[in-house]
């Protein structure tokens, strides 16, 4: 797809799965069942951790990072991690992108699935996955990862990003604005605080990328937030807010863990918003 003078593509860094129950809170599971999957033996749906590929002329930019290969073999068996169709990396090599050829990525916040695969391990030290690349975060997720709330305390990991951090490759913004010419973040809160959607657009097509905001494309409708979300009545807040600006001006809006659908367009209904026209990369 291509977007001003940005080429954008999906890239995908590997399979994992949640509990159903936690990723629809309150939604009883005959309704999420039916809209997205009914889950596994222990009630874990199939999701994905869909990144960002956006290139130009000068830049080759990733957004978020997917789990990362440092988690351990406990964890891995928790959140069923599969990367047996696909990785980070091997994704990025099929563009012919290596890493030292990244020069920037945008992270949406730092929970271990979006952050995960921005280092590591070497003799058990992380590194950084992307030596050249300077990194962007905003001021308040930061301060908030470095002292969550129980709430969220197990999806940080600092070895994620403090490599980074130390070697200077990180840049802390500290607001919403414009990164790079038709690249802006925009904060939001009822996830965890300051998780930056990420918007590319032109005179004709804007995509957004809104992370857990909307994971999947069955969280569209306001009711359908998270058991994770630190703030789920902000988050139905922010969520009634956004999306008549999404249907009315015709955004695609790609969705980070949806295991069955890329992207699509949000249309009106007479009980609110739903996916409209699907769109595949």
């Amino acid at each position: 797809m291509q977007i001003g003078n940005y080429t954008i593509s999906v890239i995908e860094a590997g399979d994992f799965g949640l509990d159903g129950g936690a990723m629809f809170g309150v939604v009883p599971k005959n309704l999420w069942s039916k809209v997205y999957n009914p889950g596994d033996e222990q009630n874990r749906i199939p999701m994905v951790t869909r990144c960002l590929l956006i290139t130009s002329p000068d830049r080759t930019i990733v957004v978020d990072t997917g789990c990362g290969t440092k988690l351990t073999e406990k964890l891995q068996k928790i959140y069923k991690i599969d990367y047996s169709y696909n990785s980070l990396l091997t994704s990025l090599a099929n563009y012919g992108v290596k890493p030292e050829d990244v020069t920037d990525v945008i992270l949406t916040h730092l929970h271990f699935d979006h952050a995960g695969g921005a280092t590591f391990l070497e003799n058990g030290e992380a590194l950084p996955t992307f030596s050249n690349a300077k990194h962007y975060i905003q001021k308040e997720h930061l301060a908030w990862a470095r002292n969550p709330t129980e709430k969220d305390r197990a999806s940080f990991f600092k070895e994620n990003w403090e490599p980074i951090i130390s070697s200077g490759m990180m840049e802390v913004l500290d607001g919403d604005g414009e990164i790079f010419t038709g690249i802006s973040v925009q904060q939001f809160d009822g996830h965890t605080k300051s998780l930056q959607m990420v918007k590319i657009s032109d005179d004709k097509t804007t995509l957004v990328f809104p992370a857990d905001l909307f994971p999947t494309s069955a969280h569209i409708p306001v009711p359908f937030v998270m058991g994770y979300d630190n703030f789920p009545l902000t988050a139905m807040d922010e969520k009634r807010t956004i999306l008549p600006q999404m249907a009315d001006e015709e955004w695609i809006v790609c969705f980070e863990h949806d295991a069955f659908t890329q992207a699509g367009r949000i249309v009106r209904t007479e009980k609110g918003f739903t996916l409209g026209e699907k769109v595949v990369f």
